[in-house]
């Protein structure tokens, strides 16, 4: 039995690093936190740790210039002696990093050298809002922490199971090939932590198990998952397509972007702008992108608030007939992130109507909101219905452990 080991999760976005220390195999949180801002005169800590069960946190505001600066803040924070989660920053055995765009080279987590940082700023084209910052964050930990193995684990892998009938657009034969033009999706480390989750609390065979998992956050999709793997997802080429999310538009007519560069004079900055930062929730509710808020709206009786909850709940609806229709048999729905976990009022709407396919929500055991592993659906429903908390996190330090442990008996 291979001894235990601390391995750091690290999330790097641009002027943020969020983190987790797992103690593995067992996957005990050790620690957790983020920071945020940096770059800004004063960015903002905030850490929390559990030492001899004792759940302890701090807040810090400070200047902090650079992603390098800010993981040696988490360092010190990690290491303070008063705490005792580590006494040397060796203790560290490995650092997992979520890297957003994998595209259609990586298919598994895997551990970087620099022909992988060269393939993740390659793809930076695919996604160039995230794999810069998460480039980053890999550069500063293998600065900070030069004695730790790094692994990157890929958004997009689990969905390169996807047949191509269901990857590939229609579009001219050598722009795909040229440019990688087609179905990548996303969220998929968070697609694949909820389904073994699932399957695991029905016990039952993952290849002889199909379900549907919805993450529902700020950012939304839908997967169709089949004996453990993806064949279907709402999300495409980038993050935009799909479901209605909190800024971010979902489906619509591709002419409608060439509207509005041609008619509106927008250039394609502004365009790209408007449809991920300024569309969905946020526009069809003229209040928020945050769930919670417009609920509140809702209920004050904001009819723009109650189209925005009307529109998202038909929007998820309609992928969760279509995957129904894909897969035949859906053993569960399943419903995690943000949204699907803390959202009884969301989960109702969306599932008002599939009773008709086999899904039938329990309304007593969906008023449960408490952020833990559980069933929703009415006794006798063909489809089972789960809340799942997800973990993409816990999901990366088993990658990491796993990769991590090969690499060292591979030397041996």
């Amino acid at each position: 039995m291979p001894e235990p080991r601390k391995i750091l999760v690290i999330n790097a976005g641009s002027s943020s690093i969020k983190y987790r220390l797992y103690l593995m195999p067992d996957s005990a949180l050790l620690a957790k936190g983020s920071l945020e801002r940096i770059g800004e005169e004063e960015a903002y800590i905030r850490h929390e740790e559990m030492a001899d069960g004792r759940p302890c946190s701090r807040v810090e505001q400070l200047p902090i210039p650079d992603h390098k600066r800010g993981l040696n803040r988490i360092m010190d924070l990690l290491g303070d002696p008063s705490l005792g989660i580590l006494h040397d920053l060796e203790e560290i055995y490995a650092v997992g990093h979520r890297v957003v765009h994998g595209g259609e080279r990586f298919v598994e987590s895997v551990a970087i050298d620099e022909e992988v940082m060269k393939a993740i700023e390659s793809h930076s084209v695919l996604a160039p809002l995230h794999n810069p910052a998460n480039l980053a964050g890999i550069r500063a930990a293998r600065e900070v922490l030069p004695h730790a193995c790094q692994v990157a684990a890929f958004d997009t892998a689990f969905h390169h199971t996807l047949p191509e009938y269901a990857y590939r657009y229609a579009v001219p034969e050598g722009i795909y090939e040229e440019h990688g033009l087609r179905r990548y999706g996303f969220h998929g480390t968070s697609h694949r932590y909820v389904a073994g989750r699932t399957v695991g609390l029905m016990e039952t065979d993952p290849e002889n198990t199909n379900l549907i998992t919805a993450h529902l956050g700020n950012g939304c999709s839908v997967t169709a998952v089949r004996g453990g793997l993806s064949i279907d997802t709402s999300m495409g080429f980038t993050p935009l397509e799909g479901l209605v999310m909190g800024t971010r538009c979902g489906d619509l007519d591709p002419a409608i972007p060439l509207f509005m560069v041609s008619q509106l004079g927008m250039s394609s900055a502004e365009v790209d702008r408007a449809l991920n930062k300024e569309s969905g929730l946020l526009a069809l509710s003229g209040r928020s992108n945050d769930m919670r808020e417009i609920l509140r709206g809702k209920d004050a009786g904001d009819r723009r608030c109650e189209l925005a909850l009307e529109v998202f709940a038909y929007r998820v609806k309609k992928y969760v007939g279509a995957y129904k229709a894909v897969l035949g048999q859906v053993h569960a729905l399943v419903f995690t992130g943000g949204i699907g976990e803390h959202s009884s009022q969301v989960r109702a709407m969306i599932c008002r109507g599939l009773e008709a396919i086999g899904m039938v929500l329990d309304d007593g055991l969906n008023l449960v909101d408490d952020g833990v592993d559980r069933e929703v659906s009415r006794e006798g429903s063909p489809t089972r219905i789960w809340v799942i908390p997800t973990n993409e996190e816990a999901r990366i330090a088993s990658d990491t452990y796993e990769i991590t442990l090969q690499c060292e008996q591979s030397i041996q």
